[in-house]
């Protein structure tokens, strides 16, 4: 393959990333190397709520997924359902199947069920706002996961709280990965979705990063839907080998999702899967993800979410709202999963489940055991 070759400019690439780093990029590759230090130590003891209402009893609550297949919000259900089934309460998930129309009906017939809550699993609330309204309306609580751009209850809409890590955490220690791996020469493409603010939010945020470092570049951004990712990144993945060649050293997702799909171009290109582009993702820390990282084939990181602990908080939280107060306003802090930390913190499912003892700290608050 022609972008394969060695060439000139590559010669002259390699050279350049040889050369001593000006202040302003020493600067910067410090700071990245400082917040990746920070972000991949194993996980501090609990630092969220240990007071709260008692368990409310017989709440029935749907769980409105934007896409089953999405690792994140499959793994958000799955903690939701272990904390619902130790609460009593009626359970139950319905897939928005990754389209407009499908989410849409999806949230209509959660309403039409009647429950007491709602929650709205990676739903861009903007994109719901109509049902939202019509669900608060008949008085039932809603609250979100990955639904806004930022954690906490919403200005606009009548979400009782969202659940996420901070998007700008996440995504700055994304960013700084490559800056501190590259030593502050990375080339990067960033993949992103526009249907959701909070991708958008995390892809700003790594693009503003990669270019805080002087001798960093961000190539192209690509917005191109997760729910196309099976079809799209294959020929999207070849192209962008066509067009940057060997200045492509490290791809950015605001979801391991993309990478599901990239390894048979890069493959086909004669890349292994410890070549370059290193693929790093800004969230979620999928099961197969995780199985790329430990096994060095075409990703070296994802900031996962704590999928299981966010359903447990999402419990905690309607739990609050039942009982007429505030949210907790518990942000988990990020931690970024690489070949060199994921035997210590992914434990034996391949998923990001802190060991930190925050079953048995919502177990306390709400008075169960």
């Amino acid at each position: 393959m022609a972008w394969r070759s060695v060439s000139a400019s590559a010669l002259l690439l390699t050279a350049l990333m040889a050369a001593p780093l000006p202040a302003a990029a020493q600067d910067a590759v410090a700071a990245a190397k400082a917040v990746i230090e920070k972000v991949t130590k194993p996980n501090p003891p609990w630092d969220g709520p240990t007071s709260g209402p008692k368990l409310q009893s017989g709440k029935t609550v749907v769980y409105v997924s934007a896409d089953q297949r999405n690792g994140g919000a499959r793994g958000v259900a799955e903690g939701m359902d272990e904390a619902a089934k130790l609460a009593g309460w009626d359970f139950r998930v319905i897939d928005g199947q990754g389209t407009v129309s499908g989410r849409s009906a999806a949230m209509n017939q959660a309403i039409a069920l009647k429950p007491d809550a709602i929650v709205l699993g990676a739903l861009d609330a903007a994109e719901q706002a109509a049902p939202i309204e019509d669900a608060a309306k008949q008085k039932i609580v809603i609250v979100g996961w990955h639904s806004f751009a930022k954690p906490g209850p919403s200005d606009t809409l009548p979400v009782f709280t969202n659940i996420t890590t901070d998007p700008l955490e996440v995504a700055r220690a994304a960013a700084s990965y490559a800056i501190a791996d590259s030593d502050g020469k990375a080339g990067v493409v960033i993949f992103t979705d526009s249907v959701y603010r909070i991708a958008i939010a995390k892809s700003d945020a790594m693009a503003e990063v990669i270019r805080g470092c002087p001798g960093c570049k961000v190539l192209s951004v690509e917005d191109t839907p997760l729910s196309d990712t099976g079809t799209r990144m294959g020929p999207l993945t070849t192209a962008l080998l066509q067009r940057f060649g060997d200045e492509w050293t490290y791809a950015l997702g605001i979801n391991d999702l993309y990478f599901d799909f990239m390894a048979p171009s890069l493959a086909s290109a004669g890349i292994g899967g410890d070549g370059v582009p290193h693929n790093v993702s800004a969230g979620d820390g999928s099961e197969v993800a995780f199985q790329r990282i430990r096994a060095d084939q075409y990703q070296v990181g994802t900031v996962a979410e704590p999928l299981r602990l966010h359903g447990w908080q999402l419990v905690d939280e309607l739990n609050r709202a039942f009982a007429g107060e505030k949210p907790s306003f518990y942000v988990a802090p990020a931690h970024l999963f690489t070949p060199a930390n994921i035997k210590f913190d992914g434990g034996p499912d391949n998923v990001y489940d802190p060991e930190n003892g925050y079953r048995d700290a919502y177990k306390k608050i709400w008075g169960v055991n």
